[in-house]
């Protein structure tokens, strides 16, 4: 009887593999069609396969009635199409739908059913989900506040390279909230989402370096990141910078600029 279920299930894998095979050329035609801002193609490639139940297609075809690329924007459209698709499993789709409840758009704001959504995705490892669904504990919407379990999922989204994640997490470790205080960790953490040029992350890592949390006291790198951080626009790090620079030598603070600039020139890589 085990054999025999093995033998069936093989054969259903294999015509739905058959069948994938022209659907996922049709996908690929209408993505690359997308991107190339030709969205008649792409819808003419979707539609069929979307209405015959392609959750990919559903997806996709929610994705440009959501931001009205090809068709007029409709948020009850998109809702219905992702919808659809969220119901066959699709993350993507999942995800989207959760934004859109969050946002009450197209459907009533529901932050329970976004948080429920989000859910499904983050389970299936989608790291923006992870990102939203912890944002969701941290603020307590839609769902009872819960510092340890955001902590939990920012370190899913963080490990996945999630720039957002891993600033919110180092801000946890920083101040303790939903973890044990760990400053050294909450530098490694800024450093990550610093070196994807995170201007609050480069912010608060020049705060670590000048009180010498979690790394050794050091002006010049602390003035170092307070200058990449007022390049974005920070004013507070305008501020520090320049309450540092009181404390330094003209070696120092030459050295700190010319720190900067190399920083910058990697795209904050190494630093």
């Amino acid at each position: 009887m085990i054999k025999s279920f093995k033998a069936v299930a093989l054969g259903l894998s294999l015509l739905f593999a058959n069948v994938s095979v022209c659907s996922a050329q049709d996908l690929q035609k209408g993505l690359e069609a997308a991107q190339k801002g030709d969205y008649a193609t792409a819808l003419r490639e979707w539609r069929p396969l979307a209405a015959q139940g392609d959750a990919d297609a559903q997806s996709n075809l929610g994705v440009m009635y959501a931001k009205g690329d090809g068709v007029t924007q409709d948020y009850k459209e998109a809702v219905r199409l992702y919808g659809l698709a969220a119901a066959q499993g699709n993350e993507r789709a999942q995800y989207n739908l959760g934004v859109m409840y969050q946002k009450g758009q197209g459907v009533t704001q529901d932050n329970k059913e976004a948080v429920r959504l989000y859910g499904l995705a983050a389970a299936q490892g989608r790291a923006d989900a992870q990102y939203n669904l912890a944002l969701m504990y941290d603020q307590g919407k839609g769902v009872t506040q819960d510092y340890k379990e955001a902590a939990r999922l920012y370190g899913l989204a963080a490990a996945q390279g999630d720039g957002k994640a891993q600033y919110n997490l180092g801000f946890m470790y920083q101040t303790g909230r939903g973890v044990t205080q760990d400053y050294k960790e909450a530098v490694r953490l800024y450093g990550l989402a610093a070196a994807q040029g995170r201007a609050d992350a480069q912010y608060n890592l020049a705060l670590m370096y000048g009180n010498g949390q979690g790394v050794i006291q050091d002006n010049v790198y602390a003035h170092m990141w307070w200058n990449i951080a007022a390049s974005s626009g920070i004013a507070s790090a305008v501020k520090n910078r320049d309450i540092v620079a009181e404390k330094m030598t003209a070696a120092d603070i030459s050295k700190a600029q010319e720190l900067a600039r190399e920083c910058v020139k990697k795209n904050y890589r190494g630093c």
